[in-house]
């Protein structure tokens, strides 16, 4: 047991741990995409609505919820501990250093991407999620999320704001998603085109999803 605790906490087997639960997180954003997709019926609300009361009161979906949760800190800890260890490791700047070759600047600014949709996440918990849990608790009653997400999304600073995060989301999910193979050994000369490729898409494809919902209902799409 003390192998695997040291293995763990080692620089390699941090990686690992930022990998796995960036797999598990890229399981999440399908599901969550896959519900929120739901409000494009635009029927008033009543698939959407099947489809969030199935993922507010199956037993398996609230307690994976809890693994959801450990696993965003996981992979926020982590990766804080990540980007200091290599600030630490070069603390002098070189006076000119050109990246470009090497590296892409969004791989170079996933801290900063990573605390940007960290703060998108607080604000939109705080705006469905979180009050949604608060009323089952009290009420064991679930809130309309159908009639607050119309509410809140007729202000254009709430859409900006959801704007701003799956843009970042998107940026930090085009280098993390390939990352996260490598970093797992998953690395094949004949299959890395396909591994890039589906990155690619999910990149763009989850991002747009969650991205058009604010501003289908903004603009009146949905209603």
């Amino acid at each position: 047991m003390n192998w695997f605790i040291k293995s763990m906490s080692s620089s390699i087997g941090k990686k690992i741990t930022m990998a796995l639960t960036g797999f598990f997180l890229i399981t999440f954003l399908i599901v969550h995409a896959s519900i929120n997709a739901l409000i494009f019926y635009n029927d008033g609300g009543e698939i959407f609505t099947i489809g969030a009361h199935f993922m507010a009161t199956n037993p398996i979906i609230r307690t994976l919820e809890i693994v959801l949760i450990l696993g965003f800190v996981i992979h926020i800890i982590q990766g804080v501990y990540l980007w200091r260890q290599n600030r630490r490791a070069r603390p002098v700047q070189y006076a000119y250093k050109d990246n470009s070759k090497s590296s892409t600047w969004y791989s170079r600014s996933m801290a900063l991407l990573g605390t940007l949709i960290l703060l998108f996440l607080v604000i939109h918990t705080s705006n469905f999620w979180i009050p949604n849990r608060i009323a089952q608790f009290k009420t064991g009653e679930e809130l309309p999320l159908y009639a607050m997400m119309l509410e809140k999304f007729s202000h254009p600073i709430e859409v900006v704001i959801y704007l701003l995060g799956c843009f970042s989301l998107f940026w930090h999910l085009l280098h993390g998603f390939k990352s996260a193979f490598t970093t797992m050994g998953i690395s094949h000369l004949k299959y890395n085109w396909l591994i890039s490729f589906s990155g690619l898409c999910f990149s763009i494809i989850v991002p747009l999803i969650l991205a058009m919902m604010p501003v289908a209902i903004y603009l009146g799409w949905i209603r």
